[in-house]
């Protein structure tokens, strides 16, 4: 009798013990999964003076929004899975766009910084899709963080490039030394470096101190190297030094050739910058810069001076604020920014904006 009691007793606990089993198997299957939603919302107010008009004369004021001068908005969807043995699979989702503009950045595309999938294990990670061109690791090494007013601006945007149909390859990090490969198919049926890019970047990151070292090219429909800020060769050199906790130091140098550009325009430039960070406050972080560059063929130089001050609100929340100044010789007219909104030839600029950034 007891044990016809018992019986059923220890086939209820086998079987509660072999559902507990069961879920905490569907739980740990669970776990081995994760999608993460985030992004990034950037507003502001922005100033330019001295812009000349289409002939390139006037001394033209702009007074709008500031949508992507600190820094873009943006918001994108990532994830990975547990492949078991150390293999994981990822992706990234994610799109850029003007917030007070409420439009995507550049071209109609929602996924326009980022679309691709992966493995990555213990020998390094595989990508394969869109992704920002290997020349935006110069964010390492821009005491701005690559503000609109920053290492892009003597350039350009030439290292704000995107990278299509591209396929990049990032090894481990041995005792601070880190590479990444990439290269992006220019898919035309007449040859296969039209509109090919390729790039490579090398790192090594220390406690008090990081090098870089980046060399990117990027062709134009013809394969050639026709335009200094836009289908040419890019060499980067730079790094940071920590003094202390409070204050961090950056210096970079930038070598740009278009070898197959026209008579009429540049086909070589040297870019150079240094700034510093530092931390007034735990909340108050100011930026100070200098940036110059010198092109060839009588294309004039230009210098770069911009102070700028971060306040975090919170460790999501911003407040930034820049300012900046372009002298150009006679034969430059670089903007303040990176924008379209040049000065006459020869011509000063000035230019500040401030707004409020919001991560998730």
């Amino acid at each position: 009798m007891t044990m016809k009691t018992h019986r059923p007793l220890a086939a209820a606990s086998a079987l509660g013990a072999c559902i507990a089993c069961l879920g905490l198997g569907a739980v740990s299957a669970q776990a081995q999964s994760s999608v993460t939603l985030y992004g990034r919302a950037v507003a502001g107010v922005d100033y330019q003076n001295n812009i000349a008009n289409d002939q390139g004369q006037g001394r033209g004021h702009l007074l709008r929004h500031a949508g992507n001068q600190w820094g873009t908005s943006m918001l994108g969807v990532k994830g990975t899975e547990d492949l078991g043995g150390g293999l994981t699979a990822l992706f990234v989702l994610e799109g850029g766009f003007d917030l007070p503009a409420a439009k995507p950045n550049g071209a109609d595309l929602l996924l326009n910084r980022r679309s691709y999938v992966g493995l990555q294990d213990y020998w390094g990670k595989l990508v394969l899709g869109k992704n920002l061109s290997i020349s935006n690791d110069v964010w390492f090494i821009d005491p701005t963080g690559q503000q609109f007013i920053g290492t892009a601006t003597l350039v350009r945007g030439r290292n704000w490039q995107g990278n299509d149909n591209g396929i990049e390859y990032t090894t481990p990090t041995w005792g601070g030394f880190s590479a990444t490969v990439q290269t992006g198919l220019g898919e035309q049926t007449d040859g296969f470096t039209k509109l090919r890019k390729d790039g490579i970047s090398l790192s090594y990151v220390a406690p008090s101190f990081e090098v870089r070292a980046i060399y990117d090219v990027a062709r134009d429909k013809n394969g050639k190297y026709s335009d200094l800020f836009s289908t040419s060769k890019e060499l980067t050199l730079g790094g940071t030094a920590s003094i202390s906790d409070d204050l961090k130091m950056f210096v970079g140098y930038q070598r740009l050739s278009a070898p197959d550009a026209p008579l009429n325009a540049p086909s070589k430039a040297n870019h150079y910058w240094v700034g510093a960070n530092y931390k007034l406050t735990p909340w108050l972080t100011l930026i100070g810069s200098m940036f110059r560059v010198t092109q060839n063929r009588d294309a004039g130089s230009a210098n770069l001076y911009m102070l700028g001050a971060n306040y975090a609100l919170s460790k999501r929340t911003l407040l930034y604020a820049s300012v900046g100044k372009v002298f150009n010789s006679a034969n430059a007219n670089f903007s303040v920014e990176a924008t379209n909104n040049n000065p006459a030839m020869g011509g000063k600029q000035s230019g500040t904006y401030f707004g409020i950034s919001h991560t998730f």
